[in-house]
């Protein structure tokens, strides 16, 4: 398993990418506050560089290789916005960067990949099919693979999100965001740990991708399912590094229908004017689905991504 990222990694990260990632803004609704019972504070990484918190990542572990290694460029498998974030960041530094598609990613996450210059590899849209295709392709070039979510450099950037919304609007009571994989789930619980051990995290999940709500509960990954959610960012597996963090911080999960995460994207369309994806939304739908956990709280809450497909939009047709 790759060794755990701690605290300190997410501050060392934090001054690795200042140079590079975006310092987004954090929104407030009085609107959304009146409707959900709480305070809430949105931090904007729909607004990072490539539409979405995974450059933090990306970029970090880009810029902790040894130039050697890194000369050699980078590889990972993604559906769409670690992809993109990856070829971001290896732009940046001059580098190659392979990424690993699955047949059936929205085509406009697949445009935001190439757009940064990175070469596609397609694969079946299973587990096993990206991670063979992937090891290919680092035979074949001598590539470092930079996991999407379970990669500890990666856990350590996509934590400096939950850093910066501390320094930005203090320290919140209740943290929320979106699990999948569980990169950023388990670099917001180190970014916790170092700024406001006080506060609970709260994981907002897919009903049809539960798999977080399952470990938890089972004290061991269970991660045997096959994803059915509109949210295609999450359908990732639990990572183990990102299950032995989550698991010792005493993460909490909500378990959230498509029904209800679509609703909470167009109410993030209407009502705070923000373009987010289900992906993103489903925090925000969390929220608004347990207002009793979340009663006059001060409540952060990451948007994770803004990467939409304008021709797919959920609520038409």
């Amino acid at each position: 398993m790759t060794e755990l990222p701690v605290a300190d990694d997410v501050l060392a990260a934090a001054a690795r990418i200042a140079g590079h990632a975006s310092l987004t803004p954090v929104l407030q609704s009085r609107a959304l506050d009146a409707m959900a019972g709480c305070a809430l504070s949105f931090k904007a990484e729909h607004l990072q560089r490539g539409g979405a918190f995974k450059f933090r990542g990306a970029c970090n572990a880009v810029w902790s290789l040894p130039d050697d290694v890194a000369a050699r460029g980078v590889v990972t498998h993604s559906s769409g916005n670690h992809g993109a974030a990856l070829a971001l960041a290896a732009r940046s530094r001059g580098i190659p960067c392979h990424v690993v598609v699955p047949e059936g990613a929205l085509a406009a996450k697949l445009a935001n990949i190439q757009r940064h210059g990175a070469t596609l590899w397609r694969c079946a849209p299973t587990q096993a099919a990206r991670e063979a295709v992937c090891a290919d392709v680092q035979a074949s070039t001598g590539a470092t693979l930079v996991h999407p979510y379970a990669d500890a450099q990666v856990i350590a950037g996509q934590g400096t999100a939950t850093l910066e919304l501390v320094g930005q609007a203090g320290a919140p009571e209740i943290m929320v965001v979106p699990v999948g994989g569980g990169g950023l789930a388990a670099g917001t619980a180190l970014a916790l740990a170092a700024t406001a051990p006080g506060c609970r995290l709260v994981l907002a999940e897919p009903a049809g991708a539960a798999d977080t709500a399952r470990s938890l509960a089972a004290g061991e990954r269970r991660i045997d399912f096959v994803p059915d959610t509109v949210c295609d960012g999450l359908r990732g597996a639990l990572g183990a590094p990102n299950f032995a963090l989550l698991q010792a911080a005493g993460a909490e999960v909500v378990v959230v229908d498509d029904a209800a995460t679509i609703a909470a994207m167009r109410l993030a369309w209407q009502v705070l004017k923000q373009v987010v994806e289900p992906s993103s939304a489903i925090a925000l739908a969390a929220v608004l689905a347990q207002p009793q956990r979340f009663a006059g709280r001060r409540v952060g809450v990451i948007l994770s991504g803004g990467n939409v497909d304008l021709e797919a939009l959920p609520w038409r047709g």
